[in-house]
């Protein structure tokens, strides 16, 4: 009897030391970050993210593309597959903060993602074209309020992250807008604001500053809290007129929900060290993204307030949406 007893403690130990064991030894095979963006910066700052955590965690870690539907089939087939560390979604916020919100999607933002850690923030810049007599967002609010017919701005498409930040801007300042969407089509947008066909536009700094120096736009602001490092002459939006205005995007990864919280944990560890890098950095600040270092509760945190802080401004918004 004390033999057999002996021989089924020692059973007991190997299995349960063996399973410690498999769990230290994550990665044991390639991982996948999935991302729904073929050709887009969520691509290429993915692969900056794949190349080095490949480095560091001694696996292959494979980008793979899964595009349509706004990002929403990237993300439901991640939410949907194993939750096991090897299938990881590298988004930028809208698809789990605003898309939800506005159409039909297959997965839940806040029911089945485990955010892992951050890749990086970005914000968007408000800009004129130099005819609109404007050089700040005190200004500007004070000719929209002056005017009879309101002034227009130019966006990517209806719904999109500039056209609720130009929403949340003008509700937040109590001037009327009126959109003018142009699809996907984001270089159209910015050719007829160019040419004065349009009063107004949001988009990334990156793809503005060049106008902006060439002197065919004028900046009004950034809508995030602090100023670009890039850009350090250009104000916030809530330095040059709308105090309190607060808005800007992240781009992350996450993982499904029930993974497990040592390889959660892990993950955020091997992506810190990577964003504190001196090259990320550099990469980063071209690209027009900042380092943020956020643990993954503080990066849930953050995906909870932007998915209820979309889901208020559409609500609000209501059937104006198509304004």
């Amino acid at each position: 009897m004390f033999k057999f007893s002996c021989i089924a403690l020692a059973a007991l130990f190997i299995a349960h030391t063996g399973a410690a064991a498999a769990a230290e030894a994550y990665p044991h095979k390639p991982i996948r970050i999935v991302h729904g963006y073929p050709g887009s910066s969520s691509e290429t700052n993915a692969r900056h993210i794949a190349q080095r955590l490949t480095e560091m965690l001694g696996q292959q870690v494979i980008v793979e593309g899964k595009p349509g539907a706004t990002g929403a089939i990237a993300a439901d087939f991640v939410a949907k597959s194993a939750a096991d560390g090897y299938t990881l979604l590298a988004s930028p916020s809208s698809v789990l903060g605003s898309t939800p919100h506005l159409r039909k999607v297959p997965f839940n933002t806040l029911r089945d993602f485990v955010p892992v850690a951050p890749i990086g923030a970005f914000s968007f810049l408000l800009v004129a074209h130099p005819s609109v007599p404007v050089k700040t967002a005190r200004d500007l609010i004070a000719l929209a309020k002056s005017r009879k017919v309101a002034m227009t701005y130019s966006t990517t498409g209806v719904g999109s992250a500039y056209h609720l930040a130009t929403v949340m801007f003008a509700m937040q300042a109590g001037i009327e807008l009126l959109h003018v969407p142009y699809g996907t089509s984001g270089s159209s947008a910015m050719v007829d604001l160019v040419a004065g066909r349009t009063d107004l536009g949001m988009n990334s700094p990156v793809f503005l500053l060049p106008m902006v120096r060439a002197g065919k736009l004028r900046a009004i602001g950034i809508t995030g809290n602090h100023r670009m490092a890039s850009a350090l002459d250009i104000p916030t939006i809530a330095e040059s007129g709308l105090p309190g205005f607060d808005l800007s995007g992240w781009q992350g990864l996450l993982a499904p929900a029930g993974t497990p919280r040592e390889i959660v944990v892990q993950l955020n560890a091997a992506m810190q060290k990577i964003l504190a890098t001196a090259e990320i950095k550099r990469i980063w600040e071209e690209a027009g993204l900042e380092v943020v270092f956020w643990s993954p509760e503080q990066f849930s945190a953050r995906l909870r307030d932007d998915y209820e802080r979309y889901g208020r401004l559409i609500q609000k918004i209501g059937s104006g949406i198509e304004q």
